[in-house]
């Protein structure tokens, strides 16, 4: 029996999931021309209680159950109600998680069927998913998980290493990366009193050793452990020492800013970061690449105001530095401009025959 008395489901008297429930019901479009539906049923209270006749009314977010006097004889929940033959009539519930109580609506009642369906299929889609939550929240914790190891375990892991890692390992690792590099330029230069002017030189700049090479792709650079690598036409294609004191000096500077192991570190893959870490050794197969990663990356300028410190320090002319590097000056005006020496006597770097060694030091 279908009537139409007061307005469908009030949601702010929702049993169950009030607001979620209140929504939904508004938005029921395959019951709104209804007002309110009845239907006869017949209801029992426990599974050795005899089944009654009933009225069974769609009320506020709930299934109204009643006497033939229209008093009340329960209300279940709209949002927690269970059928136990699906797909068969007559239909019969029972509220979720007690299948004692139960209602059975005839099939001549097919519209309250429909209608209770229809409301438990529009329920059933917006019921919380536990198992998508559950799914979200494993995605949500590997993808935290993946985010550390990409982000910060790499950094973390390099900065520890450089914390641990003695001199005496840098050193070893620098004299393995110039073993890779003579690979593609040449044996370091070994003639005697050639070196001989060459540490004199490095004394004069306070520079640790130094070694030079005869085919390098770059005029200089250096090495873990504090190995100063310079290509001999600083020394052949000049004049004067000033510019190869000036490479020294910036290679110095350089140092200062980038730790020449955390660059190698951070060039090379985790494992091998973890392999120093843990063995104490680099492959050789790393050391090849990042020597050829070495060679072919352009040199970095050191910061100017910092490089200008250092030619203070030693009192050397930064402009014959600063031309060697651009014979224009355009980009090098800084240098040029600040010289700190300018207009100043300075005494010579090395006394003329030990120049002349120097020159001579890939001469055999």
């Amino acid at each position: 029996m279908l009537s139409q008395v007061h307005p469908l489901l009030n949601p702010c008297q929702v049993v169950n999931y009030p607001k979620q429930l209140g929504t939904i019901l508004q938005d029921m479009t395959a019951l709104s021309k209804y007002a309110r539906l009845e239907a006869t049923g017949l209801w029992r209270s426990a599974p050795d209680a005899q089944r009654r006749e009933v009225i069974v009314s769609i009320g506020d977010a709930t299934l109204v159950i009643s006497d033939l006097r229209d008093q009340a004889l329960a209300h279940w929940s709209l949002a927690a109600l269970a059928r136990s033959n699906p797909g068969i009539r007559p239909a019969i519930y029972h509220p979720d998680g007690d299948p004692s109580e139960t209602l059975e609506i005839p099939d001549n009642e097919g519209e309250m069927i429909d209608a209770i369906e229809t409301l438990r299929r529009v329920v059933e889609r917006h019921r919380p998913r536990p198992g998508r939550l559950r799914f979200a929240g494993v995605l949500t914790s590997a993808l935290v998980v993946a985010a550390v190891a990409l982000f910060w375990l790499p950094g973390a892991l390099q900065d520890h290493t450089l914390k641990v890692v003695p001199k005496v390992k840098r050193t070893s690792i620098g004299t393995s990366l110039l073993k890779k590099i003579e690979r593609v330029s040449g044996g370091a230069c070994t003639n005697a009193r050639g070196r001989t002017a060459l540490a004199k030189l490095g004394a004069r700049l306070s520079s640790e050793p130094m070694v030079v090479l005869p085919a390098m792709t770059r005029p200089s650079l250096h090495l873990p452990g504090g190995l100063i690598v310079l290509n001999k036409t600083l020394f052949e294609d000049y004049e004067s020492p000033d510019i190869a004191g000036g490479y020294i000096l910036a290679e110095q500077t350089k140092r200062t800013v980038t730790d020449p192991l955390q660059h190698m570190l951070a060039t090379i893959s985790i494992r091998e970061n973890f392999r120093l870490l843990t063995t104490g050794d680099v492959s050789d197969a790393a050391l090849t690449r990042y020597a050829e990663h070495l060679m072919a990356e352009p040199s970095p300028e050191p910061p100017v105001d910092a490089l200008l410190a250092r030619f203070e320090k030693q009192r050397l002319h930064s402009t014959p530095y600063a031309q060697a590097r651009d014979i224009t000056g355009e980009t090098v005006l800084p240098l040029i401009e600040g010289d700190p020496m300018n207009g100043k006597e300075t005494d010579p770097l090395l006394s003329d025959a030990d120049w002349l060694r120097l020159q001579n030091i890939c001469g055999g």
